[in-house]
């Protein structure tokens, strides 16, 4: 059996958006199946993470990928499922009215891709987060959607899942 990203949807978008179609394309020619759930059905972040954590009971990921509110998640779900490593796209990391992350990855397996102009998650938040875990950051002239840098964010997914092979 190949192992299994998981992506992670933002709070507004859905299970197979543009970043998420592009992404998936890149794992599935390295060798990876792919899952991503709907997760609309709710804006609840903890709901969302039970979501996740039931569908790796049935497949267990090896990799989570999330993007804003699905980085919160695919983090906070790490905490109760045993992955690999995080790929975060502009986590939703220390934003009022969120309950606070719980995080199960070292830093050394986590990396995440942010755009210095989101106007959404201040870059701020991750850089204080990245210093404190020691993970791997990239920023990039952006916004929150990373729109202009799929194919950067691209090629930091291909270099974050060989480093992981290591």
């Amino acid at each position: 059996m190949k192992p299994l990203i998981h992506f992670v949807h933002g709070k507004e978008s859905g299970p197979w958006g543009t970043k998420i179609r592009y992404l998936a394309n890149i794992a599935e020619k390295m060798g990876y199946d792919v899952e991503s759930l709907n997760y609309s059905s709710t804006t609840d972040p903890e709901i969302r993470v039970g979501m996740l954590v039931d569908a790796c009971r049935k497949r267990p990921a090896d990799y989570l990928v999330g993007s804003s509110m699905g980085g919160w998640v695919a983090m906070t779900a790490s905490a109760s499922i045993p992955v690999k490593g995080l790929f975060l796209l502009a986590p939703a990391i220390d934003i009022p009215g969120y309950p606070p992350y719980r995080l199960g990855c070292p830093g050394n397996a986590i990396e995440i891709v942010h755009g210095w102009r989101d106007s959404l998650i201040p870059a701020a938040n991750v850089i204080r987060f990245s210093q404190n875990t020691l993970c791997t950051l990239h920023l990039v002239d952006d916004e929150h959607r990373l729109k202009n840098r799929l194919a950067q964010t691209g090629h930091y997914l291909t270099s974050f899942l060989e480093r992981m092979k290591e």
